[in-house]
């Protein structure tokens, strides 16, 4: 009966998207946008400039979110990565509802409902990785090429052929700025700049700026460049210590979400306790949430260490 009911739900909802002629990317776009909004008054301003109050969990969630999608040119996506949570929370809160469980209802919704921000930030370390891998052989090879001729335009045009995406795009465009539209390269370096989001790259922009008023200051890149070896070597090693806890918690949490289908097989009488009573559903929603706030956590702790400058 609880299914029939979820179904003519979904079917209710369905029909009123319909007859609204709303799409569901305009729905979520809408909702995220109200959910998210700032509070306007002077106290909340001066509070934020302050840095007084800080962002609840969820506006900084999907702050950081917006952030990552813009730094890796996907921005336009981000309405689809609302619409993506929203079915999660549906989908949760169906779930737990299936479950007759009425305290897991929240805890699966908001816990399923941040699974695709999750993945946008899994998948946000490993392009900051491969930016930084990518970055680290373009930096050495333009930096060794400029070193032999003082002219970086040169350098960049000798070195461009063995560039990879998405590094070699901004190289090339920093050629067409200079040759096409401005002559300045000191503009150009700095209008390069912010396209790639690495403190390392910044810094020898800033280097190869000032080596164009001062020849002698060029021996100040072969020490920046290496600041990436360094990275890529302080992060394998930190990948290799955070492998096992992390494998550890993954097979402890697969093991507290399996325990409950094999305690049907080994005790039925534990399992309907746990399903059908009170207290085994309160027990039942305090592990889901203490699995969602892990994950959280875990995915937080073990993103790869990044230069500072």
């Amino acid at each position: 009966m609880t299914a029939v009911l979820l179904i003519a739900c979904a079917g209710l909802i369905t029909g009123a998207f319909l007859i609204l002629g709303l799409s569901p990317l305009e729905f979520t776009d809408g909702l995220f946008g109200f959910l998210t909004r700032k509070n306007k008054s002077i106290r909340a301003q001066i509070n934020e400039a302050a840095h007084r109050k800080k962002l609840s969990f969820f506006r900084r969630e999907i702050a950081e979110v917006q952030e990552i999608l813009a730094i890796t040119g996907r921005s336009g996506r981000f309405s689809l990565i609302c619409a993506v949570s929203l079915l999660f929370f549906v989908s949760g809160a169906s779930l737990a509802i299936l479950m007759e469980n009425v305290f897991l209802v929240p805890v699966l919704a908001v816990g399923m409902m941040f699974i695709p921000f999750w993945y946008i930030r899994l998948t946000a370390t490993h392009y900051k990785k491969n930016i930084a891998a990518e970055l680290e052989t373009a930096l050495s090879i333009i930096t060794t090429a400029y070193l032999r001729n003082e002219d970086i335009l040169t350098a960049v045009q000798e070195s461009l052929p063995y560039l990879n995406p998405p590094v070699r795009s901004v190289f090339a465009g920093f050629l067409t700025q200079v040759k096409l539209i401005d002559p300045d390269v000191d503009t150009a370096l700095h209008a390069m700049k912010p396209k790639i989001d690495n403190d390392v790259f910044h810094e020898w922009c800033d280097a190869i700026a000032a080596c164009q008023y001062d020849r002698s200051l060029k021996t100040t890149l072969t020490p920046i460049v290496s600041k990436l070896s360094d990275m890529r070597i302080v992060n394998a090693e930190l990948e290799y210590l955070v492998f096992e806890p992390r494998k550890e918690f993954i097979i402890m949490a697969m093991l507290v979400i399996g325990n409950v289908p094999i305690m049907y097989f080994l005790n039925k009488s534990w399992y309907h306790t746990l399903m059908h009573t009170a207290v085994g559903q309160v027990i039942l929603a305090i592990c889901a949430a203490a699995i969602f706030i892990s994950t959280a956590f875990v995915i937080r702790l073990t993103k790869p260490i990044e230069y500072r400058r």
